[in-house]
């Protein structure tokens, strides 16, 4: 890869300093060496939220916002929805390549045998609340199932990490399932032997076999879920694994960051922010609201992609042939005349704002007959083999080291103790 470099003078004591540049980037410990004097710290970088800062290499999944561009180690996100399964994602992801015939059988295998959940994750899971927010539950029990392996904190142990990484795959599908159930008040259900990935856990949720073309739009859904470069969660997921977490407690974090509204929530603000609009004739008026800043565009717009969002294509085309199956959704014809005249008005085009991922998925869920509370859940599962590869490759990459940000002080100090009956 071609190296070039960056000249820059700092102004405070007119010192030059060329800066190798790599892949696009410099790196910022290398602006460590410009000091006003010599009791000077350094220059440090200021990027709140990390806009423009690269914090790892990868090789994991590639995104290109301006070309509205994502690919899986290499292979376009368009054909791995038409073409694959999720469990063959899931293996591309962790293994770095397509699985053979017999890869892939012995891998379906492996993860259905590993669905067989901890009955002791059950009497966790019920000792819940009935009101608890299943993304809660998921959280917690996905932190206690590291606890059931005490082998799995053997971070140097490469064998026992994979394993461990692969039983998370196959249990989260499971202890997603029992969150809802426990939330709707019905008997925890073990994995069916002989099933699909997400036939298994459409089973688990509904206690029978789902029609093959629902299970597909699931399997769809969970592809492209499945990863998407340095997004919150999966920052967090390396930031906590950075300390040498085990892959359990890392992936827990990841839901956390997940839960957000901003993050794994907005398919469900889609959802909302359409039966509030309730028909297609309030849809110029809403459009109005929003240019006016009173109302807020959900599911429009992303913070890397300035194209559209590929994946929003993909599920708007299984929304299709679901509503097929199901009767189609009334508010199905607003988000359509919603996306038909935004994509029509400059005020939007010229901001860039196109429909992404979330703004039919929300639809789609509820079409698949899963109720909003488990959007998020659903999101996890989808995303869970991309945290474990990301996890992976970050536990092998030489230039990683423990997480540990800086900051700008901007508080008191050297203040006098009061002592505290004179304060």
């Amino acid at each position: 890869m071609a190296t070039d470099s960056l000249t820059v003078t700092d102004n405070r004591t007119g010192e030059t300093f060329e800066l190798p540049i790599t892949n696009g980037t410099v790196k910022a410990i290398d602006f460590r060496q410009m000091k006003a004097n010599e009791s000077d710290f350094g220059l440090m970088a200021y990027d709140p939220a990390f806009t423009n800062t690269v914090s790892c290499s990868s090789s994991v999944t590639h995104l290109d916002g301006d070309a509205g561009v994502l690919q899986y180690r290499g292979y376009p996100i368009e054909q791995l929805a038409e073409k694959s399964t999720f469990t063959e994602v899931s293996y591309l992801l962790i293994y770095g390549k397509l699985p053979t015939q017999s890869e892939l059988d012995s891998w379906n295998s492996q993860l259905l045998e590993l669905m067989a959940g901890e009955e002791v994750l059950k009497t966790i899971t019920s000792d819940f609340p009935e009101n608890a927010h299943p993304m809660g539950i998921v959280q917690a029990t996905v932190a206690a199932l590291g606890t059931l392996y005490p082998d799995s904190k053997d971070f140097d142990d490469d064998a026992a990490s994979l394993e461990y990484a692969k039983r998370l795959i196959a249990q989260i599908a499971v202890l997603g399932s029992w969150a809802y159930r426990h939330g709707a008040g019905q008997p925890l259900l073990d994995a069916p032997k002989n099933a699909s990935y997400p036939g298994a856990f459409l089973q688990m949720m509904f206690g029978e076999e789902p029609d093959p073309r629902i299970e597909r739009a699931l399997d769809i859904l969970l592809i492209l879920h499945a990863d998407h470069e340095q997004n919150c969660s999966t920052s967090t997921v390396r930031v906590v694994g950075s300390s040498d977490a085990d892959v359990h407690a890392s992936v827990s974090s990841g839901i956390g960051a997940l839960y957000g509204p901003l993050h794994g929530g907005a398919n469900e603000a889609v959802l909302q922010m359409l039966a509030r609009i309730e028909t297609k004739d309030n849809v110029p008026a809403f459009i109005e609201r929003v240019k006016d800043r009173d109302e807020l565009l959900m599911g429009f717009g992303h913070r890397v992609y300035k194209n559209f969002d590929p994946r929003a294509t993909i599920i708007k085309e299984a929304v299709d042939e679901v509503f097929q199956i199901t009767g189609v959704n009334p508010l199905l014809e607003v988000a359509q005349e919603l996306e038909k005249i935004a994509l029509e008005d400059e005020f939007f085009v010229g901001r860039k704002l196109y429909p992404n991922v979330d703004f039919y998925s929300g639809l789609l869920y509820e079409a698949l007959g899963i109720p909003t509370e488990m959007f998020t859940v659903m999101f996890a599962i989808g995303r869970t083999p991309g945290w474990v590869a990301q996890w992976w490759e970050m536990k092998h990459d030489k230039e990683q080291k423990i997480a540990r940000p800086r900051q700008v002080y901007t508080g008191d100090m050297d203040l006098d103790y009061v002592d505290i009956g004179n304060r």
